[in-house]
């Protein structure tokens, strides 16, 4: 009786400690909308798996929208997922699609745009990054198409090499690059790694293994990079990003948000990233919210809550913080993208 009742009350002080510490984190004012509208009566979103605005101001969103069909051999299956890319002005307003019917586009993961405007498309079925010229042209393909495919108790399976060189990804989630042109891929669901190419597509080296030390990974849902090259890598099953060098070097660890799924980083002169805690609430931890961090760990702000409602968010897969305090927020759960305005 003693024994439970000490663990009781342990587990009380846990939960106290959790919202005491939650409750200290200031809260953003803000507002938020639907960021899209003019959908053609045949074209429904899907899950907004990753969303992207270039210079222009023009917004990209990468969906899973569909049910595209698979040939294995002489049999067709229709897979879970389905990929789509959607092009909207910069006010929102639907105005086509790209990449139609390209090779391997299965499961939406994220969707990314360069200093050239160049969108880049992260397929996690297929295991492949596409980068889509201005005009919707496929103009580089990193990684390959597994080998094989097989149909266990009605889901795809992907089997494929070990891609020791990088040349096999086997679930990546993200893509950034360093001020050299450098590529990054998370390749972080079934593999737990981050994988480095020149700017023509060449591999140069991987970096990480699966666990929980320093250069480990436990799930990498995202990665970005700032201004000095800083490679920040959301380390989602651990809580923690962890901040390397171009070269893979372990520089530091920060925590306090939660378990990091979207990150994005503002380009602005003081310069702040965004993190979504895609936790499910529950005893010690609250789910849902938008975390602001200045980028040495330090958590200044946070919004929103897990929901349905407009302003509430559901499983945030991707955030777009090229306009200073003005968010894109693409939702897994919600199947939307918000347009969230902060007012600090």
């Amino acid at each position: 009786m003693k024994h439970t009742t000490k663990k009781m009350l342990a587990l009380a002080l846990l939960a106290t400690a959790a919202i005491k510490g939650y409750a200290q984190v200031p809260e953003i004012s803000y507002r938020a909308v639907d960021a899209l509208s003019g959908f053609p009566n045949e074209i429904h979103m899907g899950e907004a798996a990753g969303v992207a605005r270039n210079s222009k101001g023009e917004i990209y969103v990468y969906t899973r929208t569909g049910n595209p069909t698979i040939s294995l051999g002489t049999s067709r299956y229709v897979s879970h997922g389905g990929a789509r890319i959607f092009h909207f002005s910069p006010q929102g307003r639907y105005e086509g699609e790209i990449g139609q019917n390209s090779y391997g586009t299965l499961y939406a993961q994220q969707l990314r745009i360069d200093r050239n405007d160049d969108v880049w498309a992260v397929d996690q079925m297929s295991g492949q990054v596409f980068r889509f010229d201005d005009k919707g042209r496929i103009i580089m393909v990193l990684s390959r198409k597994p080998e094989a495919m097989r149909l266990p108790a009605g889901d795809v399976a992907l089997r494929s090499g070990e891609g020791a060189e990088g040349e096999s990804f086997q679930g990546p989630t993200d893509v950034a690059w360093d001020s050299h042109g450098n590529i990054y891929v998370a390749d972080g669901i079934r593999n737990a790694r981050i994988a480095k190419y020149d700017a023509e597509g060449r591999w140069i080296k991987n970096w990480g293994t699966r666990g929980s030390a320093p250069g480990e990974f436990n799930v990498i849902q995202g990665i970005a990079i700032d201004a000095n090259d800083n490679i920040y890598v959301a380390d989602y099953g651990n809580k923690r990003i962890q901040v390397f060098d171009t070269e893979g070097k372990f520089l530091r660890e920060m925590t306090g948000f939660g378990a990091p799924m979207a990150m994005c980083i503002s380009p602005s002169s003081n310069p702040r990233m965004y993190v979504s805690n895609s936790n499910p609430p529950n005893d010690l931890d609250v789910g849902g919210e938008i975390y602001q961090l200045t980028l040495d760990g330090k958590v200044t702000g946070r919004f929103g809550k897990a929901g349905k409602l407009i302003g509430e968010f559901g499983t945030v897969n991707a955030i777009d913080c090229k306009v200073e305090n003005e968010l894109l927020v693409g939702e897994l759960g919600n199947w939307r993208v918000q347009r969230v305005t902060l007012r600090p």
